[in-house]
This record gives structure tokens, C-alpha cells and sequence, in this order.
């Protein structure tokens, strides 16, 4: 990890000179924007953390090589929030790498983190140090409701924004399409335990049963369990028509796998936490195919004015990107307006005033217009449903190939 981490800081910091041809010269009298860039890069998450930090990243090295920002470069440092030991992301190395980057006075701003359970951790030391952080992909409504304020704000102003809707939308959402669309009569709703699994899981299951659906049973899935047959032994006795999980991959995959084998008629869902090369990779097919996962934003990966940008990815990263590699593009496109606005006034860009500027910006990314609410949320509210099909002529590692884009989820 050491010498990942080196190699990563050292190709962020020259990372215009190194992609469009710019001398390192070129930017040696601006001053430095450092962006924390706070993912799961270990464990189960790992390859949805490198597309997320692969979009900043572009969005960056293309504001340094075009100076939009005038007399100042961004450089990226990256902080890992997830752990051997839980497999996944935990919360505690999130609050520990908040602490990092609120001491580090050179970090004016922050990316991350993509999971719920790491912002919940993150955001009240990071209100504590007004450092606004733009989550692409955490979705627990909890951490900018104004009701839990003095939880996760207690600074006052809001320092938590995301360019994804919440769970208040995702979870209800994909009920309806439950209801509406699949006729879904009967339901056993499952979780991972953590605060995105559970949260998304109860808002759910609140709307599965205003719209008419039995939800016949709920559990509660320990991720770092390897057998989960117990549960879905009792899930296929009681014949349900329908599961729904909420949770990440960790959990999600074992759960693919063995529902496969238990209870494979069953239509399968869940939301973001199961849409990715991640569960598609430690999956497999035949176990995950079928599936049915949402993504907390509009449909931006097969967006035909995005082909460009796709093949400048692919081309750079030898991968494919999605959604939430845009709209971590996306969260970078806003911090750079912020800087850019900060700076035009002559007044000197710092951490405050990025904070201040992102609460007020309105800006044209390549997802469309991203603009925040008094809270930290974006305004758009749109969730899209997609289904795992499998295509043998792209790889696993291609996930907008084997997500096939369905709808816009319908909306309560």
C-alpha cells in the first residue's frame, strides 16, 4: 500500500504535465489546491473506488492543463477508508482520515466517501473544520436532514454535499417499480447492517407497503458471515414472489451466490450498493444475473452526448467508466467552480470560501446542471432502475455493458 499510495500522490501532483504535455514549469509560481479524495480502495468496493477517483481525477488535470482556475493548481491526496480486517469500508478509518484532512491546512476541499456509513463518521469532524466534502455516490438521507443537524453539522453550515439523490428517493423509488412494474404481491426485505443497508432497506420496505405489497419477513446479514442458507432456506418456505437487499457488495455477493442456489426463481433487487464490476466480478455469472439494482442519478453512462468523454476515458484508463465515475467528475466540476469563482473576486481561495461558494454554485457538468440545496443535497431527484443481462461479448469488468438501463424509477 505504501508504494501504491506514493505512486498515486506523486502522478495526482504532476498529473496535467504527465497527461496533456504541460511542463511541470508551467505551474511552478500558481499555488496549490489540495483535494482530499477520501474511497473504499480496499477490499470488496475496490474497483467502483478507482473508476470514482479515475472521473475526479480528469476533471482536475483537465482544470489544471486549461488554468481555469488563474494562479492556482489542484492536486489530489488520496485516503483510503476501508481496512483488511473489515474486507470493506469502516467508518473508523473514515473518522480517523476526517481528522487528517481538517488538520492539513492545505486541503481546501474533499471528494468522498462513497459509502453512507463512512460519511456518517466523517461529517461532524469535518463540520467541525468547515471542509466541505461532495460525496458521488453515499446516499443516507440522515447526514444532511436538517433534523440530525446537530449531529452531523455542528458547525452550523452545511459541509456534506453530494452530486447523487438520496435514499429518501432511491429506496421508495424502486418499491414503486416493485409494485408498478414487476406486480410484485409478496416481499422478504434484507439488510447488510450498515447504515446505507439499513437505511435504504427501511425506506423501502416503508413504501413497498404503502403500495399494497405483503412484506412477509425482514433479517439482518452479517457480512463477514460465509453462509447465508439459513436465512434463505426460510425465505424460500414461505414462497415469496420477491427479494429486495440493501447493502454493499461484501455481503451482497455471498448473497447472490447462494439465492442462486436456494431460491433462484425469486426476483432479485436491490440499490447503488450492488451496481458495479465489484458484484459482477466476485459474483459471477450465473449467480448474479437477473438482478435488478438502481443508481441514485440520471442514466449518464449510455448518453450519446457523453461518447466523447467515454472514449477519452477509455482511452486514458483502459476501463470502462460508470455513473458514479460521472458524477464523481461531476462533484470535481463543482469544487473547481467554486475555486474559480473564489478566485475571480481576488480575494484568496481557502477552505471557507470554497464552502461558501460550493452552497451558491450552479454549475454545467457533463451529468447536467449540479446545484445544492440549503442542505448539501443536489436538487435532482432522479433514480434509474437497471437489470443484469448478461452480454458474452463485453467483459465483467464493463458493468454499463451487463447493466442494462430499464427506466427512470417511478416516483412516489
Amino acid at each position: 500500500m505504501l508504494t501504491r499510495r506514493t505512486t498515486f500522490k506523486a502522478a495526482a501532483g504532476i498529473a496535467a504535465a504527465a497527461s496533456f504535455g504541460v511542463s511541470q514549469s508551467a505551474h511552478a509560481a500558481d499555488k496549490v489546491i489540495k483535494i482530499g479524495l477520501n474511497l473504499s480502495y480496499t477490499g470488496a468496493d475496490a474497483l467502483g473506488a478507482q473508476r470514482i477517483a479515475n472521473g475526479a481525477q480528469m476533471a482536475f488535470d483537465d482544470a489544471n492543463r486549461k488554468k481555469t482556475v488563474k494562479g492556482y493548481v489542484f492536486q489530489i491526496e488520496k485516503f483510503d477508508d476501508a481496512t483488511a480486517t473489515a474486507g470493506q469500508y469502516d467508518p473508523a478509518q473514515g473518522a480517523t482520515n476526517a481528522r487528517k484532512m481538517v488538520s492539513d491546512r492545505a486541503i481546501l476541499a474533499a471528494i468522498g466517501p462513497m459509502m453512507s456509513g463512512v460519511g456518517k463518521a466523517m461529517a461532524p469532524i469535518l463540520s467541525a473544520g468547515n471542509l466541505a466534502i461532495i460525496s458521488p455516490s453515499a446516499t443516507n438521507p440522515d447526514i444532511t436532514d436538517p433534523k440530525f443537524a446537530s449531529q452531523f453539522r455542528p458547525g452550523g453550515k452545511a459541509v456534506f454535499f453530494r452530486t447523487v439523490t438520496t435514499d429518501a428517493f432511491q429506496g421508495p423509488n424502486m418499491a414503486n417499480y416493485y409494485a408498478d412494474v414487476l406486480k410484485v404481491k409478496t416481499l422478504y426485505v434484507l439488510d447488510d447492517s450498515g447504515a446505507f443497508g439499513v437505511g435504504i432497506a427501511d425506506t423501502f420496505e416503508a413504501q413497498a407497503k404503502k403500495k399494497g405489497i405483503n412484506v412477509v419477513g425482514r433479517d439482518r446479514l452479517d457480512p463477514k458471515a460465509a453462509d447465508y442458507a439459513a436465512v434463505l432456506t426460510k425465505i424460500k418456505s414461505l414462497n415469496v414472489q420477491a427479494i429486495y437487499y440493501g447493502g454493499v457488495t461484501l455481503a451482497g455477493v455471498k448473497l447472490a451466490k447462494q439465492a442462486y442456489e436456494i431460491i433462484p426463481n425469486v426476483i432479485k433487487g436491490g440499490g447503488d450498493g450492488i451496481w458495479g464490476t465489484d458484484f459482477l466480478t466476485a459474483g459471477g455469472f450465473p449467480a448474479v444475473d437477473g438482478w435488478y439494482a438502481t443508481q441514485a442519478s440520471p442514466e449518464l453512462v449510455g448518453d450519446p452526448a457523453l461518447a466523447g468523454w467515454n472514449k477519452l476515458y477509455v482511452d486514458r484508463f483502459k476501463s470502462q467508466p460508470d455513473n458514479y465515475t460521472i458524477t464523481a467528475h461531476s462533484a470535481a466540476e463543482a469544487i473547481i467552480e467554486a475555486a474559480r469563482v473564489v478566485a475571480a473576486t481576488g480575494k484568496p481561495v481557502t477552505r471557507d470560501a470554497i464552502r461558501d461558494a460550493l452552497q451558491s454554485v450552479k454549475v454545467k457538468t457533463i451529468q447536467g446542471i449540479v446545484e445544492f440545496d440549503a442542505n448539501g443535497d443536489i436538487r435532482s431527484k432522479v433514480v434509474s432502475v437497471y437489470q443484469i443481462k448478461k452480454d458474452a461479448s463485453k467483459g465483467l469488468d464493463d458493468p454499463s455493458a451487463q447493466y442494462k438501463y430499464i427506466a427512470v424509477a417511478p416516483e412516489s
